[in-house]
């Protein structure tokens, strides 16, 4: 790791105990501080901002709208600029910790309706009709963490790291950088009630991966977004940058996706794997609408990840597969034995919006669109 890097962001240079003295300070037990927490008009990046509550709330619907610049964060005019935040859920603050929360929510524009990067109201939408089937989600969103000069953390400056091999999953100072991270991010999450399954280093170095899931339904992507808040808003506290790019490295070095486990109740059944089977037979046939679902930019995106090389397919062709992380859709081979369980598809970016994937797999393996 590159200290005299890391010493020129502002952050790693501040004295973090300092502000324990004043979140030391006691409140009054009904006094809430919540931050909301909403996507942003790239439908990539996350915006926040706080206000006082003076009750303790039990549901979202508890919550006041509220509204913010949307000319700020490329959502609105500046002559027409309030955009208004619909809390949707809710999560313990790790930062602030007692009473105090986090809050995902829903952005709409003045007349009412949905901003073009609120995803999460057809989604929903698409969900209800589909809730009967129980789909249950789980997503393996890897991350890169880079220095504040925008190059992979712990790589050489003038040069490159030894070739992929050692890091994945790898143990010691010169396999994986900023584990401290990693730690924080994974306690956070749990503490916050995002149910987080898992977390791993990737193969390529400075490349890391968690899991979100099983969830139910539309609590996938509210889960996923706010563990992205997390591991954003820690990483700023330790003058480092996680960045979801796709291709953050081009060359002989693996991409990062938002690889998607699905299953309906009837695949997690004795004898499902035939459900799978016509999962993936529907999804064949409608594979271009997906790649365009997949990532914030229709496709562009995942066009430098999904070239058939390191771990994926082609994004030109469907494909499937036992056991084949170089398929559209892989099926695990304890699943394939067992005859039943759930299916990955391997083509969401990291990048990618959670609720516009699910949306897709849902209208193509459950509504037949």
């Amino acid at each position: 790791m590159h200290s005299s890097i890391l010493e020129d962001s502002p952050n790693a240079r501040i004295n973090k105990t300092i502000l324990d003295r004043y979140l030391a300070l006691p409140l009054e037990e009904n006094i809430v501080q919540a931050t909301y927490v909403w996507i942003d008009g790239t439908g990539e990046d996350l915006r926040c901002k706080d206000r006082t509550l003076d009750f303790i709330p039990s549901s979202p619907k508890e919550l006041p709208i509220w509204n913010y610049d949307g000319s700020s964060c490329y959502q609105a005019e500046g002559s027409n600029s309030d955009t208004y935040l619909y809390p949707v859920a809710i999560y313990k603050d790790p930062f602030r910790r007692g009473n105090n929360i986090l809050v995902m929510c829903d952005t709409y524009k003045f007349d009412g309706t949905p901003s073009a990067t609120n995803k999460r109201k057809s989604c929903l939408e698409v969900v209800n009709k589909c809730i009967d089937e129980q789909p249950w989600f789980g997503i393996e969103q890897e991350y890169t963490f880079l220095d504040f000069d925008g190059h992979p953390l712990g790589w050489p400056k003038n040069g490159f790291p030894g070739p992929q091999g050692p890091y994945y999953c790898g143990v010691g100072a010169n396999k994986v950088y900023a584990r401290d991270i990693v730690d924080a991010h994974y306690r956070a999450c749990l503490y916050a009630g995002v149910k987080v399954s898992g977390t791993n280093a990737e193969v390529m170095p400075a490349q890391w991966e968690f899991q979100v899931g099983p969830c139910l339904g539309i609590s996938i992507g509210d889960d996923l977004w706010m563990a992205r808040f997390l591991l954003h808003r820690i990483a700023e506290e330790f003058g480092i940058v996680a960045t979801l790019d796709p291709k953050p490295m081009p060359g002989d070095w693996n991409g990062a996706g938002a690889h998607t486990n699905v299953s309906t109740k009837v695949m997690r059944e004795d004898g499902g794997i035939r459900e799978i089977e016509k999962a993936v037979a529907k999804l064949s046939k409608c594979h271009e609408r997906h790649i365009r679902a997949y990532d914030p930019k229709e496709g562009q995106d995942n066009a430098r990840r999904l070239t058939g090389k390191h771990e994926t397919s082609s994004i030109n062709d469907f494909s499937a597969g036992v056991a084949n992380r170089g398929c559209s859709i892989r099926i695990p081979r304890g699943v394939n034995d067992d005859g039943k369980g759930y299916f990955e598809d391997r083509r969401p970016s990291s990048n990618c919006d959670p609720y516009s994937v699910v949306e897709a797999i849902l209208r193509t393996i459950c509504l037949d669109e």
